[in-house]
């Protein structure tokens, strides 16, 4: 089976309120069993904000740390989950409701080995 990372992006900006969030996360937290049962769901996490963030990189032979994102965007990664899937159609499957369950977009990749 492969193995697929299923990359959920959230707008910038405050968390929502309780009331809109709680039913998103008892549906997030239905759709992790759902896929533990099926023995798809390898990981999943969500994310610190952005605020959080630093950025690593090689420039020459000197290394710059620098604070936040990568780039400036209007979404960020806010969460994800590795999952094993017979096939990119099961893969999309799963993506599809995990963006039920979110409301976000879900990025579906496959994972090199």
């Amino acid at each position: 089976m492969a193995q697929y990372l299923l990359s959920v992006y959230q707008p910038v900006g405050p968390a929502p309120d309780p009331e809109f969030l709680e039913p998103i996360m008892r549906d997030v937290d239905a759709l992790n069993r759902e896929m533990q049962d099926a023995g798809a769901w390898v990981f999943g996490a969500g994310l610190h904000p952005t605020d959080t963030a630093t950025v690593v990189r090689a420039q020459g032979t000197e290394v710059l740390i620098t604070d936040g994102p990568f780039a400036e965007t209007k979404e960020h990664l806010g969460g994800f989950t590795v999952i094993e899937a017979e096939d990119l159609d099961a893969a999309l499957g799963w993506a599809g409701k995990l963006a039920r369950a979110t409301t976000l977009p879900i990025e579906v990749r496959p994972i090199q080995h």
